[in-house]
């Protein structure tokens, strides 16, 4: 619900927990009053407070008042050069030069259902309205539209920025954010979710102390390194308590999320694109659109919060091919052949597959071009039929033949220099002339921000799916950007390949989804390098991790699902000893991390021995009964593995609360084990629940405060999972 009171000048957001207040002052500047739990209260300008503050400005006109200063109110999008030093949203090199921007309230209007971003990801669905408020820089005419989407429902704000150029001369944009954020308290913690290759999105948190603290990227996407998701909230929040705010970008480049706490002990949330070589010209009547950012306040705590983002993303979000049914299992050759297979070798990885109940043969990396290393072949996209004669219109129906899909990895934002891609068309590589070409896994980058380049690796991928009638693909993307510089573009506009080069991968996915729209796209990018809500409008699953070690997942897949739904989550059950880490783990404890996933193998199951192609065989058959369970149900954190070395558990709970999935690892083992007792969560506490279809039969309200015991589990990594289940 927007609601706009004419008199005091407050544009007020409702969703149904929270409120989200804005106001435009007597100086036209559009001041933030308040975001947090739902009040009713029609004008929040009370917590406006003014003083002469010594060193903070005055604006122009202000006379002997000393009280109003950019610099102390909050703002609900900064500005730049005119009075505020604390983060700014915008930074505009104006024709003559300056970089001063000042933004006055011009207008809004209320409209119904949600706006849309032509070439980027968006939430869409039912239940939305619109908020657009025109802001105006009476001196340069550069006007900035602040759009906000409002889904009452599932409390979800979101935010975008549209610069528009109503000047007469050029201007160039440096910075602009997607979102503003000012609080009027500083009492709160900063939560990223960092890492690198191999170890993803591990928990953060610390106080916010004066001064700036940012996570970012400028590796060309959103990184193994960090997030685009962050979290600020109070210092004793927990999983059911104190209030959480939670930001998303919807981005797959270089981002910047910041906070800063001000000398006064207020705070500020800036997030957007990272203004690491990042300058836009906007001509005359030009406009920028920045992405979306997602907003969720929970007044209750980090599940609440979990939740609202795992059902928006979701069903307002990721546009599912299987429409939220159940995706089939897969099987992945990578790990048991690398570049090493023929045509006899992947037909027996996947016959096995079906044996045990399998429905999605991926064939991997290796099959096309000179490919028998990753020294050559990339951007060669014709199948090697030394390895396959008669190619994928031979090999795709002989695994058709065995009841399962067929699909296929890809990586088509990279050229080897061994290609007859590059031999060709050296310029279609990012690369500044006469200057040699940083390499990463022995390739270079496509130049996506090039239409002529995504046309032609569109039509040669087209000829791929065709052939072979693909269900699925693997969208991989094994490297950072470097030499970022296109030979299509003017030197003086460099500065804006890297946004090319994201709108040319969201444009290039974007049609394969309009040609192809029952086919499965599984995102990548040395597993968990692109893990962002941009990505997953355009591939409704990521690869989570290169690092398949069910151990180190516990972790990894803890911290994505703080914002990314469980059915986003790319999973696999590998062999061991793994390839990452060295480490053995059971069958079982394998197939219960890989679970709290998409759920697949990736493995030479021919060299299973018959009792783990049994314990294969049912970890398939449970994961198709609890699938729905465990994708469109919500997830809870029972423990945090990131402080708890011990065990880790965790639960699925239906939106009904009459059945729940409820699974625990152990850490290495030790004299005089620990007894386990687990305090459930999301339960019914006015239901009984039976558990594991016996005879034993307790109460929701006793597994949630008293708990239910494991037994004691000797061993390494060993794993149990419980299903419980609601007695009429």
């Amino acid at each position: 619900m927007i609601l706009y009171n004419e008199q005091n000048r407050t544009l007020t957001l409702h969703t149904q927990r929270t409120t989200y207040q804005m106001k435009a002052d007597r100086r036209g500047v559009l001041l933030h009053l308040y975001y947090g739990p739902r009040v009713e209260e029609a004008d929040l300008s009370g917590l406006l407070q003014y003083a002469d503050r010594g060193f903070s400005p005055n604006p122009s006109g202000s006379g002997e008042d000393r009280t109003y200063s950019l610099d102390t109110l909050p703002q609900e999008y900064s500005t730049c050069g005119v009075g505020d030093f604390r983060l700014h949203s915008a930074e505009v090199e104006q024709a003559d030069g300056s970089l001063l921007l000042d933004l006055r309230y011009a207008g809004h209007a209320i409209l119904p259902g949600k706006y849309a971003l032509e070439g980027l990801p968006a939430f869409f669905g039912e239940g939305w309205e619109t908020l657009s408020v025109t802001l105006r820089d009476p001196c340069s005419g550069v006007e900035a539209e602040l759009l906000y989407g409002v889904d009452e429902a599932d409390d979800l704000i979101t935010r975008a920025v549209r610069l528009t150029n109503r000047g007469t001369e050029p201007v160039a944009l440096c910075r602009v954010m997607s979102l503003c954020l000012d609080f009027n308290r500083a009492d709160l913690d900063f939560v990223t979710f960092n890492g690198g290759h191999v170890k993803e999105r591990h928990l953060d948190r610390a106080p916010l102390r004066p001064g700036e603290q940012s996570v970012g990227s400028v590796r060309g996407t959103s990184s193994h390194q960090h997030n685009p998701f962050v979290i600020l909230c109070e210092h004793d929040a927990g999983e059911d308590h104190g209030v959480c705010y939670g930001a998303a970008l919807l981005y797959s480049g270089n981002f910047l999320a910041a906070a800063e706490r001000s000398q006064f002990d207020d705070a500020r949330l800036v997030m957007g694109i990272h203004p690491y070589h990042f300058r836009w010209t906007l001509d005359p009547r030009e406009s920028f659109t920045a992405p979306e950012a997602a907003l969720v306040c929970s007044p209750d705590g980090l599940t609440p919060m979990t939740h609202r983002f795992h059902r928006a993303i979701r069903e307002k979000l990721i546009r599912d091919p299987y429409g939220g049914k159940r995706r089939p299992v897969l099987i992945n050759n990578w790990e048991a052949t690398e570049f090493h297979f023929d045509e006899e070798k992947l037909v027996a990885i996947a016959r096995e597959g079906a044996a045990l109940g399998m429905e999605l043969f991926v064939m991997d990396d290796g099959w096309f071009g000179k490919r028998d290393s990753d020294f050559s072949g990339l951007g060669d996209w014709t199948v090697n039929e030394k390895k396959l004669p008669g190619g994928l219109e031979a090999l795709a129906p002989r695994i058709r033949e065995l009841g399962m899909q067929f699909g296929i990895w890809v990586e088509p934002e990279m050229v080897s220099e061994d290609s007859e891609l590059y031999r060709a068309h050296p310029d279609w590589a990012l690369g500044a002339p006469h200057r040699p070409q940083t390499q990463g896994r022995s390739q270079l980058v496509l130049d996506f921000s090039r239409q002529e380049v995504r046309d032609h690796i569109y039509a040669a991928l087209r000829q791929v799916l065709d052939s072979a009638k693909a269900a699925y693909v693997k969208w991989d993307m094994n490297r950072s950007l470097t030499d970022v510089w296109s030979a299509a573009i003017p030197a003086g506009r460099q500065g804006e390949v890297y946004h090319r080069y994201v709108l040319g991968v969201y444009d290039l996915l974007e049609r394969f989804r309009r040609d192809y729209p029952d086919l499965l796209i599984e995102g990548c990018s040395g597993g968990g390098g692109r893990f962002d809500a941009g990505m997953l409008y355009y591939t409704p699953q990521i690869w989570c991790s290169d690092n398949t070690d069910a151990i180190d997942r516990l972790r990894i897949q803890c911290g994505t699902t703080f914002c990314y739904p469980v059915s986003s989550v790319g999973a696999h059950v590998s062999a061991v000893p793994n390839g990452q880490t060295g480490r053995y783990t059971p069958m079982e404890t394998r197939g219960v991390a890989a679970m709290c996933g998409t759920f697949g193998y990736e493995m030479d199951l021919g060299k299973c021995t018959d009792e783990e192609k049994e314990v294969v065989r049912e970890q398939v058959r449970t994961f198709k009964k609890r699938a729905v369970l465990i994708h469109q149900g919500d997830y809870y954190r029972l423990t945090d593995p990131f402080r708890n070395t011990a065990y880790a558990a965790w639960a699925h709970v239906s939106t009904d609360k009459r059945e729940a999935l409820v699974s625990l690892v152990t850490g290495s083992t030790t004299a005089a084990l620990p007894f386990i007792v687990l305090r459930l969560r999301g339960l019914d506490p006015d239901l009984r629940y039976r558990i594991d279809g016996g005879e034993r039969v307790c109460g929701g309200a006793a597994l949630m405060h008293a708990g239910i015991s494991f037994p004691l589990i000797p061993g390494d990594y060993q794993a149990r999972q419980v299903y419980l289940t609601a007695v009429e």
